[in-house]
């Protein structure tokens, strides 16, 4: 897959420019499917946000930015039809655009769902990742951004990148850059501080932080 891990979504020209690089043609050709389960697991989330994102009527852009055709790929529906009547769905997908919400409650759903497997025979697919939306690819999340128990009772999510993430730096009062050096040191990996402005494209392996404002890497 080609990863775009955001904050807050498609937030300036320079993620959107990100974005159409790595789908190879204009959005307006493309075709998405929005994954909003992230959204039930959070407690400050709910059915309300998740019909906003989906909807596009929030300030993170992502569903409404304009695209060929969209659809709604719910996780926790995915196990009671089979996989192959949901998989055929994502493979024709240009680019899934993933909320946020709570992390752990995504990753759980993607690997009961079957999607955390099909991920790497998704080569040319894009996945844009909004909050908890990028930081479910990451090894850990930290303690910090816990909210919903998983299985384990840890805070391992899909390891599809080798670097960990800590959203919308600058935001919000507990998110100052103290608070991500102290999380960085809890995840004793690498890690990234990422403010609103700013987001991560990985391409076959290669990283790149594309921002308008600010952002700062913790090396391992």
């Amino acid at each position: 897959m080609r990863l775009l891990l955001t904050s807050a979504g498609v937030t300036n020209p320079s993620i959107r420019g990100a974005l159409v690089d790595l789908l190879g043609k204009p959005i307006a050709d493309s075709s998405a499917l929005c994954i909003p389960t992230a959204q039930y697991g959070h407690p400050l989330c709910g059915p309300a946000s998740a019909w906003r994102f989906i909807t596009g009527q929030t300030p993170l852009p992502m569903c409404d930015l304009g695209w060929k055709s969209l659809g709604v790929l719910e996780l926790t529906a995915l196990p009671s039809i089979g996989e192959q009547r949901w998989a055929p769905w994502v493979r024709e997908a240009d680019v899934l655009l993933v909320a946020g919400g709570d992390a752990l409650y995504l990753g759980h759903w993607m690997r009961q769902s079957g999607l955390a497997d099909l991920l790497p025979s998704l080569q040319d697919t894009v996945w844009v990742g909004l909050s908890a939306g990028s930081m479910v690819l990451t090894p850990r999340i930290g303690d910090d951004f816990v909210e919903w128990t998983s299985p384990d009772g840890g805070d391992s999510t899909l390891g599809v990148v080798d670097f960990s993430i800590f959203p919308h730096l600058g935001l919000l009062p507990d998110n100052t850059m103290a608070a991500a050096e102290r999380w960085a040191a809890e995840i004793a990996g690498p890690a990234y501080a990422i403010d609103d402005q700013t987001a991560i494209k990985v391409t076959d392996g290669t990283v790149e932080v594309v921002s308008e404002g600010h952002w700062k890497l913790f090396p391992s």
